[in-house]
């Protein structure tokens, strides 16, 4: 299948990002963080959907792992990450073909105090929740309120900015902020909505699978069997069915999740036909795995699905919360003596490029060479404080291709030299005379992630270092990244075009210590911090662009992760009978891409 109407990243995106003035100060369609929304206030349907699309089908996806909770809102066990996205609806609902713009989709309308101190959301009045009760202000109330307080730890330090919430007649609510902030508006549109009736008398942050969720969402819970499916079905009473934002998506009858104990298994369900669709992160698989009966018959098809955002960070997160990954010198050696190159090259066939920052391939990326114009005026602020790389520039080191990586273990050892570590009959020991070890934590299952280990492993022998490879179930692997029990850790971290407060939950100082945060490497940097609130309060696009280039600056250089590579686009495998639109949004296979506009067609 083709693709069409897909725009260029640099002209469209900065486009996309024009600020915009002093906000609005009347009821709107939608809103955007930077600009206005491209789509008009009697728009038919998203541009990425297709408005015709038949309803029916199913489609099953395969995920490594289990579960045991079918509460996404609260810290406490393990749930299919897409029962967040698939079960439940906010206020307003994300355009994926747009950095960050949102259209009504619970409310009718929003609107945003001119000086940004408060917003204020209008229900639409046929909204209804699954067992066909009105969607009320006072179930808005209820689920701002409670997950702002007893919900996950990603709801909570935006709820810390909110001063008050209230409800403006019948079918509208008020949220004021404590200080103005033009993202704020956006993040309490995206708060999911609970039926407050529902957990009368019940402990919410203990629910588990003993509670079946009542949502407005174009799915319900079906039926389940814990750590082994998931089915949702397409509730035929669903309220929305007819809204502009829906038109087109969300059409397909079933969405069943297998789930199994690792990546083998799963391809095997897949080459079966007991799956009906396959993402491969693999190029090297991709390109040698594929050719499989199915595929022959065409009763299976291969796409590659291009996309225009930021890389992100994918690797091994260390932890400098304590020793040794607590001096950077340490973290540079386990840099260096990654054989990025020779990995790449037995995983992928060299096909997928190392990532190179956080923003890389995006225009919000750091410029290679020394910083200039207002990102070297924004760092100077901070250039006593930053890590050598940041202002005259860091690339990640290239290795000679081969395993043995000898000039990366060379480096290496230069760091940790620095760091005062010395080898001592071939055992790389501390500054204090012990041997150097540390742990690396991974969830079973992935074959990939136990290749790239094994051979990094290997190359950290090299250097005298003794490393534990630990290997744990879902649940453990969640409760240990939860508390911070780890030295180094997987982790993906998907980054977006339009970069806001959510930064703070990545890598900021008030959640360095609160379990089940996403700041991993345990950051709190003054230069971090200063630089988002300048992303955030910039009043012109040139100063948000440089904000967010010079932050990618300061989180590369501080040598957090050991990077692994991105895929530029996304390989996905599916049945024949399923399809997806023409048109891609510049977000590409990403959240509400599959299987949110995809079809079933014989």
């Amino acid at each position: 299948m083709t693709t069409k109407c897909f725009r260029s990243a640099l002209t469209g995106v900065l486009l996309s990002l024009g600020l915009a003035g002093a906000g609005m100060a009347e009821p709107v369609h939608g809103i955007a963080m930077y600009g206005e929304p491209a789509l008009p206030p009697d728009y038919t349907h998203l541009p990425y959907a297709n408005p015709d699309a038949p309803t029916g089908g199913r489609i099953v996806t395969g995920e490594v792992g289990a579960f045991d909770s079918l509460n996404p809102h609260i810290r406490q066990g393990s749930v299919p990450w897409q029962l967040r996205h698939l079960a439940y609806e906010s206020l307003l609902g994300r355009s994926w073909d747009e950095p960050f713009t949102l259209y009504g989709l619970l409310a009718e309308s929003v609107e945003v105090a001119e000086d940004n101190s408060w917003v204020e959301f209008t229900l639409r009045p046929e909204a209804r929740f699954s067992d066909g009760s009105p969607v009320t202000v006072t179930d808005v109330i209820w689920s701002f309120e409670t997950l702002g307080t007893v919900g996950h730890p990603r709801y909570l330090g935006a709820w810390t900015r909110v001063s008050g919430i209230e409800a403006v007649g019948e079918r509208g609510v008020r949220i004021t902020f404590a200080e103005p902030d033009r993202e704020l508006a956006m993040i309490m549109g995206l708060r999911p909505i609970l039926q407050a009736a529902q957990w009368e008398g019940i402990d919410f942050e203990a629910s588990g699978l003993d509670v079946i969720p009542i949502t407005t969402a174009p799915y319900v819970v079906d039926d389940f069997e814990a750590g082994r499916f998931l089915s949702l079905r397409r509730d035929p009473d669903y309220w929305g069915a007819d809204l502009p934002f829906r038109r087109g998506t969300n059409v397909i009858d079933e969405i069943r999740m297998e789930f199994f104990a690792d990546g083998t298994a799963m391809f095997e369900a897949f080459t079966a036909g007991i799956l009906t669709t396959m993402r491969e992160t693999s190029a090297q698989a991709w390109a040698t795995n594929y050719d499989f009966p199915r595929v022959r018959s065409g009763e299976v098809v291969l796409s590659e699905v291009p996309h225009q955002r930021p890389s992100g960070m994918t690797g091994l997160v260390m932890n400098t919360r304590d020793a040794p990954f607590s001096d950077w010198r340490v973290r540079e050696a386990m840099i260096q003596a990654f054989p990025a190159e020779f990995i790449n090259q037995t995983l992928n066939a060299g096909v997928d490029p190392r990532i190179t920052s956080y923003f890389a391939n995006s225009p919000l990326a750091m410029r290679p060479g020394p910083a200039e114009g207002r990102v070297a005026e924004f760092l100077a602020e901070y250039e006593q404080v930053l890590l050598p790389g940041a202002i005259e520039g860091y690339v990640m080191p290239v290795s000679d291709g081969t395993e043995r990586n000898r000039q990366g273990i060379a480096t290496a050892l230069e760091a940790l030299a620095a760091a005062g570590y010395t080898v001592q009959n071939g055992v790389m020991t501390t500054p204090e005379g012990a041997p150097f070890t540390f742990e690396i934590l991974l969830q079973t299952g992935s074959s990939e992630n136990d290749a790239i280990v094994n051979i990094y492993t290997e190359a950290l022998m090299r250097l005298g270092i003794a490393v534990q490879v630990t290997r744990v179930d879902a649940a453990q692997f969640r409760e240990r990244r939860d508390a911070f029990d780890f030295d180094m850790i997987y982790e993906r971290y998907g980054l977006s075009l339009s970069p806001g407060n959510e930064q703070y939950s990545y890598w900021g100082c008030e959640v360095v210590d609160t379990p089940g945060s996403r700041n991993l490497m345990g950051a709190c940097h003054p230069a971090i911090e200063g630089l988002i609130g300048r992303m955030l309060t910039s009043e012109s696009q040139d100063d948000y662009v440089a904000a967010v280039q010079a932050l990618d600056r300061v989180l590369t250089s501080m040598r957090y992760v050991v990077p692994f590579w991105h895929n530029p686009f996304s390989r996905i495998a599916y049945n024949a009978e399923l399809h997806y639109p023409e048109t891609i949004p510049i977000y590409g296979d990403w959240i509400g891409w599959q299987p949110d506009v995809w079809w079933v067609e014989q």
